[in-house]
């Protein structure tokens, strides 16, 4: 994390451009009564916080966990035919993967009780990508499934088995 320190005294031009600082484009300013100065960047540059002594930092912003975790999901879902995201302990979830084991489908199943503190914030991502709390949390050909009444509706109407035709059709042509 890079951090750039600045006196309040400095003058505003001396903060753009500046050999210490790696700066591109001249910020924009704007005292408020907290001593906080707003300052907005597309290269990922945080909000500047005044502190006591007068000094403001800068900080990079990374993209924050729960975002990265948001693109990890869509890849997932994107990178494999069908996935599975459940509890080991979840009769529900064993429920559907014993249907795609009698169907001959090998999903990729992440058993989100066995990722340590990752899982609930990962339940928690896909609850805010696709409406649903519960497991198993399936996902065909990238397309939100649902859960285990979902899929086995599905696969009693005839039409689970089309979409996994379809799903593992994309995933050979890619």
């Amino acid at each position: 994390m890079a951090l750039l320190n600045f006196n309040l005294s400095t003058p505003p031009s001396h903060f753009s451009n500046s050999p210490s600082s790696s700066l591109s484009k001249t910020p924009s300013l704007s005292l408020l009564p907290t001593c906080s100065i707003s300052y907005t960047n597309p290269s990922n540059l945080s909000i500047i916080r005044g502190t006591s002594s007068g000094l403001f930092r800068i900080r990079a912003m990374t993209p924050s966990f729960g975002s990265r975790l948001e693109e990890t999901v869509k890849k997932t879902v994107t990178d494999n035919p069908v996935v599975v995201y459940s509890k080991s302990w979840c009769s529900y979830s064993t429920e559907v993967k014993q249907l795609f084991k009698r169907l001959g489908v090998q999903p990729l199943v992440i058993e989100l009780d066995q990722l340590g503190p990752q899982g609930p914030q990962l339940q928690k991502v896909l609850e805010r990508l696709t409406g649903q709390h519960t497991v198993p949390n399936v996902f065909i050909g990238a397309k939100h499934i649902g859960g285990c009444t979902d899929t086995v509706k599905l696969h009693r109407k005839g039409e689970l088995e089309p979409l996994l035709l379809e799903a593992s059709g994309k995933m050979a042509e890619s």
